[in-house]
């Protein structure tokens, strides 16, 4: 049981456990699971549930499953099964010896249904699935009972037995519960509990051809496993009464129990795998690992790390209620983890050439810099610097406007762990062009502090002439808008954002940079936290993503 001094502050899951356990519920077990479809990659919501089943588990001695709900084989897919449990262990999490299906009890959901047929709970009926919705009605319309709702026992056993033998096509027949047409809820007027579905199972191969829908597989596995504490999201919530008639109509004993916490919506994103999944598909992006993707793997390969969405759940807390969480949230997470955990480089991404003409010709000469300015278990680094360098084109203007520190004509700057330089000449192209910086050096400001005790206000980072040439990605958020989707009249896509990736063939980095290895993340002086591409980066042919910016550039524009 957690101290007194742990339960402050609770949310309102860990307070029905709380309570649970205190009052001898379950037998004091606590077993979750973890029940995604197998149709799509997860994104960032579902590492809110990911961290939430298995960390409700972890905090109470507990049990988390995962269990996937393929009951729909029209959509779903081994890939996906891998890309899941892929997920699901990178962000930090293990199953042990408990993933489980829902087709792993298609025999015993199959015999439930027959219960319910037997205890005239249940009944096969043959309207057409839109005649069923006009029977069912809806909020202000009342329902009416099928033409077919007082087939017999016998019956319905006959013609759901002949379903199972593959006797009828698609449509043809459905099982229905049998609750109350006339009730205020539209989900308890004899929800479709088993469709006829003459489709190939990514498991089971063509062994079935009726398939329980979700409401029946999903609450009947939580008990077929012992779950203690389905948790789901909000949408779910009006389906809770369902889920308990179910239940109780076959399960005796111990039971499972639904709970609802609000969804993740996260500004300037789509957050339904639909939704990502047209964008794969029309190919609006690369895949469903594209690094401007809210996909867990999406994310990975950004270069986000476990533990920053493990934080940005911590930090968004658990909630009843629906709210929409600042894109910003998500990035201060990562920079909080990477600004403590990422070693420091040099990359200059729109190089620009500096001479130094006072520097000795053919020498060259290593500079040592740490590796983190705050964590000396880094270690340090060798960067050679000689007569020829690049630095940020960015970092210099010809007419220096005002408040401008860094490089101009007759202008000093440092250069990071180096030197100080003064720009004495520009050289430009025929077209009037900047394609050179002729300047000097002093060689006693090494290690970048002078001994007469002049100041500069402005440090440039570098790379040596001779520096490595790298592929940059720069990523920015995927929409223009912080709600793409909350307009149902218009297409999502028309918000996708023009500018959310620029690629640079032609950056400068420092050369140990050149064998990064794919993963490694960095924080590029003054640029931001980048990582080398799992995909495309090779040794000696660097790719690296933005995976943030320094700062929230964003708060920056909308102020302007």
């Amino acid at each position: 049981m957690t101290t007194t001094n742990e339960t402050q502050g609770l949310n309102f899951l860990q307070e029905v456990v709380e309570e649970d356990r205190r009052t001898g519920k379950h037998g004091g077990r606590v077993h979750t699971r973890f029940p995604p479809e197998p149709n799509g990659y997860l994104h960032i919501g579902h590492a809110k549930a990911i961290v939430l089943n298995f960390g409700l588990a972890q905090q109470y001695g507990g049990k988390c499953n995962l269990r996937l709900d393929d009951t729909n084989p029209l959509t779903e897919d081994t890939d996906y099964v891998e890309s899941i449990q892929r997920d699901v262990r990178w962000l930090g999490f293990d199953w042990d010896d408990r993933r489980f299906f829902a087709s792993d009890y298609f025999d015993r959901l199959y015999a439930f249904a027959e219960q319910l047929i037997s205890q005239g709970q249940a009944y096969v009926c043959s309207l057409s699935p839109e005649e069923i919705s006009q029977y069912r009605g809806n909020f202000t319309t009342p329902g009416k009972d099928s033409p077919y709702r007082t087939r017999t026992v016998e019956e319905n056993l006959d013609l759901f037995r002949r379903m199972k033998a593959g006797e009828f096509p698609d449509g043809k027949h459905t099982l229905r519960a049998k609750i109350d047409m006339t009730s205020s809820n539209p989900v308890l007027r004899d929800p479709p509990i088993y469709r006829i579905r003459h489709a190939h199972h990514h498991r089971t191969g063509d062994t079935w051809c009726i398939y329980p829908l979700y409401d029946f597989a999903h609450c009947l596995s939580d008990a077929i496993e012992g779950i203690t504490h389905s948790v789901c999201t909000l949408e779910f919530e009006n389906r809770r009464v369902l889920y308990d008639w179910i239940v109780d109509a076959l399960i005796k004993g111990d039971r499972p129990n639904q709970y609802e916490f609000a969804r993740l919506n996260l500004t300037y994103a789509v957050m339904s795998k639909r939704k990502l999944l047209q964008m794969v598909q029309e190919k609006r992006v690369s895949g469903w690992d594209d690094p401007r993707m809210l996909t867990i793997s999406g994310l990975r390969r950004r270069g986000y790390t476990p533990a920053s969405l493990r934080d940005f759940a911590k930090r968004i807390g658990v909630s009843k209620s629906d709210s929409l969480i600042d894109m910003g949230v998500l990035e201060l997470s990562i920079r909080d983890d990477l600004n403590e955990a990422a070693p420091r480089a040099m990359a200059v991404l729109r190089p620009l050439k500096v001479v130094l003409e006072n520097y000795p010709e053919g020498q060259t000469e290593e500079l040592e810099t740490a590796n983190h300015p705050k964590r000396e278990d880094m270690g340090t680094r060798k960067v050679p610097f000689m007569r020829e360098l690049y630095i940020e084109a960015d970092d210099f203007q010809e007419v220096p406007e005002k408040g401008f520190f860094r490089l101009a004509p007759g202008k000093e700057v440092r250069l990071r762990s180096a030197y100080f330089i003064k720009c004495e000449k520009v050289i430009k192209d025929a077209a009037g062009n900047i394609t050179e910086l002729r300047c000097t050096y002093d060689p006693a400001t090494r290690g970048g502090d002078s001994p007469d005790g002049r100041k500069v206000k402005g440090t440039l980072h570098w790379v040596p002439g001779n520096a490595p040439v790298a592929q940059v990605r720069l990523f920015d958020r995927l929409f223009s808008v912080e709600a793409p989707d909350k307009d149902e009249t218009k297409d999502f896509k028309e918000f996708l954002n023009p500018n959310s990736l620029e690629t640079l063939t032609g950056a400068r980095v420092e050369p140990m940079l050149a064998d990064a290895k794919p993963g490694d993340r960095f924080q590029f002086e003054r640029l931001g936290y980048f990582c080398a591409d799992a995909v495309d980066s090779k040794p000696g042919a660097p790719v690296f993503n933005r995976t943030v910016t320094l700062k929230d550039s964003w708060v920056k524009e909308q102020k302007k």
